[in-house]
């Protein structure tokens, strides 16, 4: 199980770099829990936070499968990604 963290108003740029290693975790076998953590006052943008990881389950359609949708524990929003069968 390898970990991908961003933040509520993660940049395009860091979000790219991001994105390349959860392609390459799931090449490898390896099962993704993808989260947004919010800290502060961010916790009001739970609705960037669902689009972010939404987004990120959409550009890794061809390398996984979403196992659980995005979903809202305490003061982070998780979600899993498992690795299509070769």
């Amino acid at each position: 199980m390898k970990e991908i963290r961003f933040g509520p108003n993660t940049d395009d740029h860091d979000y790219d770099f991001k994105t390349k290693h959860a392609i390459k975790f799931l090449s490898e076998g390896a099962k993704l829990k993808a989260y947004v953590f919010f800290k502060g006052r961010s916790i009001v943008y739970k609705d960037k936070g669902e689009i972010l990881l939404l987004r990120l389950a959409q550009d890794l359609e061809e390398y996984g499968k979403v196992e659980q949708m995005p979903r809202l524990e305490g003061k982070r929003m998780t979600m899993f990604i498992a690795p299509k069968k070769k």
